[in-house]
């Protein structure tokens, strides 16, 4: 259900809430509140391409069960999420080919501009500090957004994500390929390629079962299928300088997560973040690779729960 009002928390722990669309500059933001307006807030802002629907479910009730009223939202350029002006067009190939050779990308946006969305979106809700949990690509946007506003930003959690800092290992060639492939002819080539994208990011530890993925790319397919989106959303992470010195400014409470197998930012692009945020925690996660796998829920939950926890507390203590 799609509903067009300003705010719709439900009641607690309830994955079944009602979306609702929120106007964010130049963009219409569809988010997802779960758990008492009461409770602290804490924002999840998701990976290159995926949807709000994209969380875990176990992972939103582990986080909601904490205490915390939990908003997820599609960002913009994917799943209800939509423009309120006229985007252009772009170029995913030439945009690829400038970056493989080290020269500048240029994107219809960035990832600031991203960040800016979800401050704004946690604004229209009336929240003025929240904690943040970004993945991969949303890691990077929770970067951008502590950066912008260190005042409403409570605590950082980065899992799979990046500093962009050049010399640091990048994906196979093959990979890339596989995520800039974003045509289809039909639903059905549609599926099958994000089925394969979605292998090809899985863990060598655990095997992979095609038919629960065909499934979920079936799912998110029917949701939204927005393929110029996602360019404009890879454009804008090509584009995307070194962090380095955006993440040495940050003076505020952040956990790195990492897996020790992911293909896509290997493990060093974790450990590099984390030596750079003064004082944040690192975890990593034996056999992790780039996506939220069955087997790996609890150790990210291990690893992610306790140090929500405990910021909540502190939080609330200092009220």
């Amino acid at each position: 259900m799609l509903c067009s009002l300003p705010s719709l928390a439900a009641s607690r722990c309830d994955l079944q809430a009602p979306t609702a669309l929120a106007d964010v500059g130049p963009v219409q933001l569809a988010y997802q509140s779960i758990g008492r307006e009461t409770d602290p807030a804490l924002v999840l802002v998701m990976g290159l391409g995926g949807q709000l629907i994209d969380w875990p479910d176990e992972v939103l009730l582990g986080l909601c069960r904490q205490g915390f009223r939990v908003i997820r939202f599609d960002n913009r350029d994917v799943g209800l999420s939509a423009w309120r002006q006229e985007v252009p067009k772009v170029s995913l190939t030439y945009g690829v080919l400038r970056h493989r050779l080290g020269l500048p990308v240029s994107a219809p946006y960035g990832l600031r501009d991203m960040a800016r969305d979800t401050l704004a979106l946690m604004a229209r809700l009336q929240v003025p500090r929240f904690h943040v949990l970004g993945v991969s690509m949303g890691g990077m946007i929770a970067q951008h957004m502590a950066d912008l506003a260190p005042e409403r930003v409570r605590s950082l959690t980065l899992i799979m994500t990046s500093s962009s800092a050049l010399g640091l290992p990048g994906p196979s060639a093959a990979l890339l390929k596989l995520l800039a492939q974003r045509e289809a002819g039909s639903r059905e080539v549609a599926i099958e390629r994000q089925v394969e994208l979605l292998a090809a990011l899985s863990s060598p530890q655990v095997e992979v079962d095609r038919e629960q993925l065909r499934r979920q790319a079936a799912t998110a397919y029917d949701r939204a299928f927005n393929p110029e989106g996602v360019k404009r959303q890879i454009l804008a992470v090509l584009a995307e300088p070194s962090r380095v010195e955006l993440l040495e400014r940050l003076h505020l409470p952040t956990l790195v997560v990492h897996g020790t197998a992911d293909p896509l930012l290997p493990v060093m692009h974790g450990v590099h973040v984390a030596a750079h945020v003064r004082g944040s925690e690192l975890r990593l996660i034996p056999g992790l690779a780039h996506r939220f796998q069955e087997a790996f829920k609890e150790p990210l939950l291990a690893a992610v729960l306790p140090y929500l926890r405990s910021q909540r507390r502190e939080a609330l203590a200092r009220l």
